[in-house]
């Protein structure tokens, strides 16, 4: 999300931005990126923990001594690494696991991570894990993750990207967006 928002400050041909972080779509309206009065909150994502083996299904589980690395997205540009580390630092687990964390880009390299097994776990993306055994997280540990999305200033096809954020504010849009884990 940061990065996509760095492209865009910097003229990428974007016609609509879709962001896990709705403040980076809040900052991109106010230095003038976006159309104004277009930007949508369109649903609000989970965290989910995921491995390899299957046998990590907890945060307390991420604590034992074969979990060498955990893999999250990095929390300075991230919107699912802030929210990782907020939910490890409200369990009190931050400090601790520190020393075993390893940093992905985004979501999905962190993700890559851990199927590779190049770390022994993940906290990433519900939508990315819950069809292979991942485990939901609370998220009552972290600010919602409130995803935004809007059209970008420069676009050249104003009414393509309008239909776009019409289709998931519809019912449409809205089912899609369940049934592939956010909540509308």
């Amino acid at each position: 999300s940061g990065q996509l928002a760095r492209q865009i400050e910097n003229g990428a041909p974007f016609d609509v931005y879709l962001s896990a972080n709705e403040e980076f779509v809040r900052q991109l309206e106010r230095s003038g990126n976006l159309l104004p009065g277009t930007v949508r909150v369109y649903a609000t994502g989970r965290l989910g923990i995921w491995s390899a083996t299957g046998d990590v299904r907890t945060l307390k589980d991420l604590l034992r001594p074969d979990v060498k690395h955990v893999a999250i997205a990095n929390p300075r540009h991230a919107p699912y690494g802030m929210a990782a580390e907020q939910l490890l630092r409200s369990t009190g687990l931050w400090e601790t696991l520190q020393p075993k964390l390893v940093y992905g880009e985004n979501v999905r390299q962190a993700y890559e991570f851990a199927r590779t097994r190049n770390a022994d776990a993940v906290i990433t993306s519900w939508t990315l894990v819950r069809d292979s055994g991942g485990v939901q997280l609370d998220s009552s540990g972290h600010k919602p993750i409130r995803q935004a999305a809007a059209i970008v200033k420069s676009t050249r096809l104003l009414r393509a990207a309008q239909a776009f954020l019409d289709m998931l504010a519809s019912s449409e849009g809205r089912a899609i967006l369940a049934a592939h884990g956010l909540q509308p």
